[in-house]
């Protein structure tokens, strides 16, 4: 990745974390970028609260195996869309 594309994605990055944070208002955003085995680039942006799940360690792959509806799914959505 040149340093064009590197600044370019890193702008990308922070624009979705302050989208989740103004959609979300967590305590803090996590940012995680991981491939031990993968060959493609992607980053994990995640909302922490501090009295909620897993505060003060290494966010964890849905933990709680909470999944939403479709309807809820997109309000989500809508609501980061809305920050970008």
């Amino acid at each position: 990745m040149s340093d064009e594309q590197h600044n370019a994605y890193m702008r990308d990055v922070a624009t979705v974390g302050k989208a989740i944070a103004t959609a979300f208002n967590p305590t803090k955003i996590n940012y995680g970028a991981y491939s031990d085995t993968l060959s493609h680039l992607h980053m994990h942006i995640v909302p922490k609260y501090k009295d909620g799940y897993g505060f003060g360690s290494v966010f964890e792959m849905n933990p709680q195996k909470t999944l939403l509806s479709d309807a809820e799914y997109n309000e989500v959505i809508e609501k980061i869309k809305a920050g970008l």
